[in-house]
């Protein structure tokens, strides 16, 4: 006789056990998705591996035998812990529990990530959150990260799906204090004679590439402040100490309130996109699938790239 493969065992199984719950071949073939001839020989089979009767029939009924009896009790648990767990798995797909572990920068957690879970939660309340914050971008799935929230000018990572969140202007602004003191600049030159606060994580911290209708121009800065975090650079401008250079998604709720006042706003520098970067995988979790499309959503009706890019 072949040898029987796995995949042939667990049909055998299965038609043995509906055999018992339906009382009939034909119907356990049809449930199983075998002929009649089909499943005759599964059963044959079956029993020749175990070498054991496990079902007595004649033309017109069939029963279980001792051995047919223990095994179909061993058999029938088995395949009701295989549909448990099934349908644990189809409902974690649906209403995902555990927790989701997520990093993004101190700025971006503050202003759309920490606001958003509310209705994160409200949608999907067996699932907790864990925010990791940090301005670098560590091998975050080393570090046990399911999702990051990642802004550059560009991604290069292998192994790793980016879903786009929005893509934003980098702005230079301060607050009227400051503009009445010190003037505003006309041009990119101009920013000389000015007191900055330059983000030094950036792409090229301390020389400015502007563009003007095909016109460039790169402008070297002198920091009289600069800081790793987004926030402390905000705070300084807030406060009248000098001009920030920042993306939008930090600063457009001060320029729409007046707190900050754009400048050079003709001269455009590279922009930035905020990304949803996770781990690339045939099946995804359910959690990291469910977070990255309340984000992706989210974004889209608050159309928050509309509001940066202008």
């Amino acid at each position: 006789m072949e040898e029987c493969t796995a995949m042939d065992r667990w049909t055998q199984i299965e038609l043995f056990v509906q055999v018992v719950e339906l009382g009939s071949l034909s119907r356990a073939a049809e449930k199983v998705g075998l002929s009649n001839a089909a499943a005759s020989r599964y059963l044959s089979a079956l029993e020749e591996r175990l070498g054991a009767r496990l079902v007595e029939r004649t033309t017109r009924r069939m029963w279980l035998t001792d051995a047919g009896r223990s095994y179909h009790q061993c058999c029938s648990a088995m395949l009701g812990e295989m549909a448990e767990a099934d349908a644990a798995v189809s409902s974690a797909a649906t209403n995902p529990s555990g927790m989701l572990r997520v990093t993004s920068s101190v700025s971006f957690a503050m202003s759309h990530l920490a606001p958003a879970l509310p209705a994160f939660r409200q949608r999907y309340p067996k699932l907790a959150v864990q925010i990791t914050t940090a301005n670098r971008y560590p091998g975050f799935i080393e570090a046990g990260i399911d999702v990051a929230i990642r802004t550059r000018e560009n991604e290069g990572d292998s192994g790793i799906t980016v879903r786009r969140l929005a893509q934003m202007r980098r702005v230079l602004a301060a607050s009227p204090a400051y503009l009445a003191s010190h003037g505003r600049p006309k041009e990119p030159a101009d920013l000389a004679r000015h007191q900055m606060l330059v983000y030094n994580l950036a792409n090229d911290p301390y020389v400015l590439h502007f563009n003007r209708h095909q016109q460039t121009c790169a402008i070297p800065i002198t920091a009289v402040l600069d800081a790793n975090e987004g926030q402390v650079i905000r705070a300084a401008a807030l406060a009248g100490l000098g001009i920030l250079i920042q993306p939008q998604y930090i600063i457009h709720d001060d320029i729409v309130a007046g707190r900050l006042v754009p400048v050079l706003c003709e001269w455009a520098l590279p922009p930035l996109t905020i990304n949803i970067a996770y781990q690339s995988r045939r099946l995804q979790p359910a959690k990291v699938k469910v977070f990255t499309e309340f984000m992706v959503e989210r974004f889209a009706k608050l159309e928050l790239e509309r509001k940066w890019a202008s």
